[in-house]
């Protein structure tokens, strides 16, 4: 597998640059010509997988989210979006359409449903107190227009 172009991005932990990342993931794909509904796709499961970060891994308090983001020769597109938060005790649990650790508030879940409803594969890695790093994949099989240029 070789690496055609790859991102990363770190940014604070606001509600408001959960936008900014779609913007960034939607920029990184272009040169891929994907399609609107491939956009969409990962568009979306890109902005369950940052407001996660935000509101569940970090609840309120400061931190950074990283966005991560590499496509290869193989046409698999990779997001990595990670955060040094509370971390998730049960990640499988956490997967259950309608979970949330966010108490008295009205929520649909962490959104893991929707990002794989959306994803080829979804991966989830945490631990409590470490943060939780998710990557979405999905195949989006790059035409010449994202081979590397020779300026």
């Amino acid at each position: 597998m070789r690496i055609i172009n790859e991102m990363r991005l770190d940014f604070p932990a606001l509600a408001e640059n959960e936008g900014f990342a779609r913007l960034v993931v939607s920029g990184f794909m272009l040169p891929l010509d994907p399609t609107m509904e491939a956009l969409a796709d990962v568009k979306t499961a890109v902005s369950e997988a940052v407001t996660n970060a935000i509101i569940h891994g970090y609840g309120g308090r400061r931190g950074t989210v990283r966005l991560h983001g590499a496509y290869t020769s193989e046409g698999l597109l990779y997001i990595d979006v990670i955060d040094r938060g509370r971390g998730i005790e049960d990640v499988e649990r956490a997967r259950q359409p309608f979970y949330t650790t966010s108490e008295g508030e009205e929520r649909s879940g962490m959104g893991f449903t929707v990002m794989e409803s959306f994803m080829d594969k979804v991966e989830v890695k945490s631990a409590p107190g470490e943060g939780t790093s998710v990557r979405l994949i999905k195949r989006v099989d790059a035409g010449e227009a994202a081979l590397p240029r020779r300026a």
